[in-house]
């Protein structure tokens, strides 16, 4: 009972309704002015109390000054430029752009200089994913700034990206840690849908998360991509007809969780990580999306058409799949040149041992 009754409020407080039946409290000394405080008894009040009985102005949340590089990233981010930019590419440089306020957001954006780009980079050149995804929104907000005269010089121009692993980055899987898996998974569980999703489209996590029945139209599967915005068109392959029409899928995705219900990427990347583990596969999402395209590749598929599968642009992706397939073709080729250059000669000598036999 007694939690219901008002507390007693300080001098000079009182308390109103609004049309709304909202309580609302105001500060006022005499015939002074009025100050709105926050709520009694909430975070806050105690300190706008202080500052109206002393005559202070009520304290207000700071606000990053023009000039700073947080109000540049703010205007950026208001604009066409940036609301143009892939919902993953736009959260992706939202976190970017946090760390980076974070640290130096108070700092006069006119003062960030080329150097200074150059040691963003470095300071995330351990991982060099990490590394480009800087860089990236660094120039997306620098090259607008230029180009809305913030800016008379670029800092991010000419500044490269760091190199790619030797590696060759996320490790492809091969033909026995697909057996492998599928022994694990059998058809008929979700497991199993995911994998040949990821398989037979070729899509990347985030797109493998939406494709659904709504997608597909006489075999054949459309959507716009997550990251680039380009438009697939995947012909959906008896093998992976047969194992979604077993599922279990969705309504609107074919990859589902434990309810039934669609999964965010990050959740499917670490369900299905989990999964390969069970299966003795200790490699991700990406590197299925490897085989994929090497397999592509290996039978035979341009540059255009890897492109037009996989969603890539530039040439540079596709590129590196079509040469590799080339020099793997090339070099069985030149192996049974070798066989049949050597032939004659093996020919003859078995032909020789047969006759001092006899």
């Amino acid at each position: 009972m007694t939690e219901d009754m008002p507390r007693k409020l300080p001098p000079f407080v009182t308390r109103e309704f609004t049309r709304h039946k909202t309580r609302v409290y105001y500060f006022r000394k005499g015939k002074g002015p009025r100050t709105r405080l926050p709520d009694f008894g909430t975070e806050g009040f105690d300190e706008a109390y202080q500052a109206a009985l002393i005559g202070s102005p009520p304290p207000r949340k700071a606000v990053a000054g023009a000039g700073s590089l947080k109000w540049l990233i703010d205007r950026y981010r208001d604009g066409s430029a940036y609301r143009g930019l892939s919902e993953a590419t736009r959260k992706q440089r939202d976190n970017i752009f946090k760390g980076v306020t974070d640290k130096a957001g108070d700092a006069p954006y006119k003062a960030v200089s080329r150097k200074k780009i150059v040691q963003g980079r470095e300071d995330r050149a351990a991982t060099p994913a990490q590394a480009r995804n800087f860089l990236d929104a660094m120039r997306g907000l620098f090259r607008w700034a230029l180009e809305s005269d913030f800016v008379s010089v670029d800092p991010t121009a000419g500044v490269k990206n760091p190199l790619r692993p030797k590696d060759g980055g996320f490790e492809a899987w091969t033909e026995d840690d697909v057996l492998a898996y599928e022994k694990r998974w059998p058809a008929g569980t979700k497991e199993r849908v995911w994998m040949h999703v990821l398989l037979y489209t070729g899509l990347r996590r985030g797109d493998a998360v939406t494709i659904g029945k709504q997608h597909v139209r006489n075999g054949i599967a459309s959507l716009r991509t997550e990251k680039t915005g380009t438009e697939v068109h995947i012909r959906i392959l008896p093998a992976l007809s047969e194992t979604l029409a077993i599922g279990p899928t969705g309504d609107l995705a074919y990859i589902v969780g434990e309810n039934g219900r669609p999964l965010t990427k990050e959740s499917f990347g670490n369900m299905f990580r989990v999964a390969c583990n069970a299966a003795g596969v200790r490699k991700s999402a990406h590197g299925l999306r490897k085989i994929g395209a090497t397999r592509a590749a290996e039978a035979g598929a341009t540059m255009r058409e890897l492109e037009a599968l996989f969603g890539w642009t530039g040439g540079t992706m596709a590129s590196l799949y079509t040469k590799t397939a080339d020099r793997k073709r090339l070099a069985m080729a030149a192996s049974e040149k070798i066989e049949n250059a050597q032939r004659p000669h093996l020919d003859s000598s078995v032909r020789g041992k047969s006759g001092n036999s006899q």
